[in-house]
């Protein structure tokens, strides 16, 4: 087993995983997990730049990590960041911080390598799942962008595009700085034909129709899963390959829209760093849905991050 640390630094989110791998079986053994809300994307898709006060939480989160890093004693680390930083005019800035931080330079990557991640993060372990059948569609619905991910064994189509569910709030349902609360039916409308002609432009390379199973990675489906179970807190365990149902995320959705800050904030295993930003989440999450025709989606805690770890243990042989 080798001991390595993985994170990812998205729009919305920070994560950091310790754990323990066996590149030859792929086996992750957690030794901790956790997760910051530092918006990184805070206004980025208006300015092109990372925000000082945005760099300033991600930063605060990296020093945090490098303790829990040095504690857990891991050998290797890799640091992966995804849609903010590689749209960012400034993004050598968030380079060097990240770098003085934790030691490593972080790996901007493109939405192609980010889809390979997230793929082999959820997938690895549902392999021979006799009760899942192939090929997957594996979609990981982030802050700033949402990848699309074809495959079985392997990954055979992929494709990144620019809506997330914070670049979606930004955008239609923020005005003067401040979230509609709840936001107009034309507002909702226009946010909607933004994610169809995204959906269009992924279909162009990659065959969503052709999937047979649905997998749902990141928080605003996470979150979506735990409103449909009702849990009185947020519950990994009871997320991870949970199944709702396409007439469940249309009722959550929709509540979702027309409720108000303070009927989101409310739902125990809210966030609070999603509470005006998973309505955007939860329409992207329903048209894939009514997209590909798809009755109910498989839900993963494993994604991206674990990917990472993945690639980190093979590396570390």
């Amino acid at each position: 087993m080798t001991r390595v640390a993985a994170v990812d630094c998205g729009t919305n989110s920070i994560r950091l995983l310790v754990a323990d791998a066996d590149p030859a079986t792929g086996e992750l053994v957690d030794l901790d997990r956790r997760m910051t809300i530092v918006r990184l994307g805070q206004g980025v898709d208006r300015t092109g730049r990372l925000a000082p006060e945005a760099l300033t939480r991600t930063f605060a989160a990296c020093r945090e990590y490098a303790a829990i890093i040095k504690e857990h004693g891991a050998e290797r680390l890799r640091f992966v960041a995804t849609s903010a930083s590689r749209d960012a005019e400034n993004r050598d800035e968030f380079v060097r911080g990240v770098l003085d931080t934790l030691g490593v330079e972080p790996e901007v990557i493109t939405g192609d390598q980010e889809a390979e991640f997230s793929f082999t993060g959820a997938t690895k372990e549902l392999a021979g799942s006799d009760h899942l059948p192939t090929p997957y569609l594996v979609v990981d619905i982030g802050g700033g962008s949402t990848e699309f991910v074809v495959g079985d064994d392997r990954v055979r189509a992929a494709r990144s595009v620019d809506v997330g569910c914070v670049r979606m709030t930004e955008r239609h349902l923020v005005r003067d700085g401040v979230v509609s609360d709840p936001p107009t039916g034309e507002r909702i409308a226009a946010m909607r034909a933004d994610i169809e002609a995204a959906l269009d432009l992924a279909e162009r390379t990659v065959p969503l129709r052709e999937a047979r199973t649905l997998v749902g990675l990141a928080g605003s489906v996470t979150t979506v899963s735990a409103i449909a179970q009702e849990l009185p807190a947020y519950d990994s365990a009871a997320i991870h390959h949970s199944r709702v149902s396409h007439a469940k995320v249309r009722e959550i959705t929709e509540w979702l829209l027309r409720s108000t800050h303070a009927e989101r904030a409310a739902v125990p295993s809210m966030h609070p760093g999603r509470v005006d930003v998973i309505g955007a989440g939860a329409l992207v999450l329903l048209s894939i849905m009514e997209r590909i025709g798809a009755e109910e989606v498989v839900v993963s805690e494993h994604d991206i991050l674990d990917g990472i770890a993945h690639y980190a243990a093979s590396e570390a042989r």
